[in-house]
């Protein structure tokens, strides 16, 4: 740790219901002078499976560190390519994290639990929190944050008024902390450009509040991770708090309007209204887009804050060309055309499955009902063939019958504040452990033998859908297609009953449709090629 500085009080208020501003909390920031920071020798990086943090552990590779990965799950990380190259601890931010600084250098602080639960902004302050105090302990050298833009003296909402509460917290610790601040992050995944683009692509026009006037200086995600990785080599940045954003200052309109040329979309109309709630704005982006709910309304509340950069340390101390917004758009649109999105705000579960819920493998006498639809198809095509049409359903693809019926239910879900069938993909053909499909995230995959995925959408119980795979030679696969229901309490079970009458129509056109598809694919590129409308609506 490094000695030398000043205590400064900072004080965080936070915005009621009402729009009146009431305290929060103070903090003592310890502001250091004369920081100098050696090389680190490991680097610690949490939030590894998420959007930046995905991203950022390649980028520290390519530079030659040494890195840990502090992760919840990590078989969500079983295929990312830079899996046998970093350490992995299983383990969470708000638990011991002995074992997680042991021998840590520098450790980068990645976390949000925005939208996990009605109470996540007091769990980013325990959060935040367990991860000073534990730094300290260990006696690390620096901490790295990224938080959000936004003045500190200003009228901030709650999402703005967290991301800065958690850096005010872990600069209360002894541990030197470079916080950088950024807007709307820009690259193929992340929430926000999400948000933005299915409002321009799904709405010709839109009748928007006065936040589509609000002042916001965009960044695009690869020069963020070029300011992450390059305030480890510049000491100067370490006990500071730094803004970084794009080269360009613009209004949310105009926003949308380079999103709509550069997506080739005919030009938006936008009519602005004095007067839309910022719940009644969150309610329609809910809606509309892929994001649940629980993420959209925070998200929608920052929209009024003016985020910009104030003072250029940034650019002063790490320059480099920075993308414009434009440009920023043009790559993630080439990267969501090709299917090469790495992350995704998707990946980052929203909740998250606790230790006392069922697993869909409980037998009945475990405590649970269990409800099932259970169908077996006899498939003329290899294991291997059948698992690559099983990873490939959902998105685009679709579920090869019924869609109206799968739309409606996603329409069903998000109206009910769920995440809905708008999320998507993040590959068109490969899956990982933690990936987002529609309403599903995948929860287990043995290659060539099982592929589980567990329902997110809104539901009166729990929900599963599941293949198991039992090759018959060499040329033969049997399929076990299963949807699993724990219902909890009479609703759950009015639910099954209602839904099942669908069923019907739904899980053997979706079995027959990956049965014909692998025999298609088994037999070779032609025959995969034709009649790919088949079956479907």
């Amino acid at each position: 740790m490094v000695e030398g500085g000043r205590t400064v009080a900072i004080s965080l208020q936070r915005r009621r219901a009402d729009g009146r501003r009431e305290p929060l909390a103070v903090f003592n920031s310890f502001v250091h002078d004369d920081v100098e920071v050696p090389s680190p020798g490991l680097v610690l990086v949490t939030g590894a499976s998420g959007y930046i943090g995905g991203r950022l552990v390649s980028e520290l590779l390519a530079e030659g560190y040494r890195v840990r990965c502090l992760v919840r799950s990590p078989d969500k990380l079983a295929d990312a390519v830079w899996r046998d190259e970093v350490e992995l601890i299983r383990g969470d931010v708000e638990a011991d994290l002995t074992e997680a600084f042991d021998g840590v250098d520098v450790a980068y602080y990645l976390v949000h639990a925005i939208g996990a639960s009605s109470d996540w902004e007091a769990r980013e302050r325990q959060q935040a929190t367990n991860f000073r105090d534990a730094a300290a302990a260990a006696g690390a050298g620096r901490l790295i944050y990224l938080g959000g833009l936004g003045d500190d003296d200003g009228d901030l909402s709650s999402h703005l008024t967290s991301r800065h509460e958690v850096g005010a917290i872990l600069r209360s610790g002894p541990v030197p902390v470079t916080e950088l601040r950024a807007a709307v992050i820009i690259g193929s995944g992340s929430a926000s450009f999400e948000m933005l683009r299915y409002l321009v692509e799904v709405l010709p026009a839109m009748v928007t509040p006065r936040w589509v006037r609000t002042r916001c200086q965009p960044i695009a995600v690869r020069d963020v991770l070029r300011y992450l990785v390059q305030v480890l080599a510049e000491p100067r940045t370490a006990g500071r708090v730094i803004g970084i954003g794009g080269p360009e200052v613009l209004t949310y309109e105009e926003m949308m309007r380079i999103y709509a040329e550069e997506a080739r979309l005919r030009r938006r109309l936008v009519v602005r209204v004095p007067v839309l709630s910022p719940r009644l704005s969150s309610l329609w982006v809910g809606l509309v887009t892929p994001l649940p709910l629980s993420l959209a309304r925070p998200l929608v509340d920052s929209l009024v804050n003016e985020v910009i950069v104030r003072e250029p340390a940034a650019v002063d101390l790490m320059p480099g060309p920075l993308l414009t917004y434009r440009e920023a758009v043009r790559l993630a649109l080439g990267r969501i055309a090709s299917g090469r999105v790495t992350t995704s705000w998707a990946g980052a579960e929203l909740g998250g499955r606790g230790p006392a819920d069922p697993m869909p493998t409980d037998p009945d006498w475990s405590g649970g009902t269990v409800l099932a639809d259970r169908r077996t198809a006899t498939v003329d095509a290899p294991a291997p063939a059948v698992y690559r049409t099983i990873t490939a359903v959902g998105g685009r693809q679709g579920w090869y019958s019924s869609e109206w019926l799968w739309s409606i239910r996603g329409l069903a879900d998000k109206v009910a504040g769920g995440p809905g069938m708008r999320r998507g993909r993040r590959d068109p053909r490969d899956l990982r452990v933690g990936d987002a499909v529609d309403f599903w995230r995948v929860e287990e995959l043995v290659p060539d033998q099982l592929v589980r995925l567990r329902a997110e959408m809104r539901l009166p119980g729990a929900a599963w859908l599941e293949w198991r795979l039992e090759p018959q030679g060499d040329e033969r696969c049997v399929v076990h297609q299963t949807a699993r229901f724990h219902p909890r309490g009479l609703w759950g079970r009015a639910y099954w009953l209602g839904v099942a009458p669908f069923h019907r129509f739904v899980f053997p056109a979706l079995l027959a449709g990956i049965e014909r598809d692998a025999e298609r694919a088994a037999r070779g590129p032609e025959a995969r090629n034709s009649d790919r409308g088949e079956g479907g609506l």
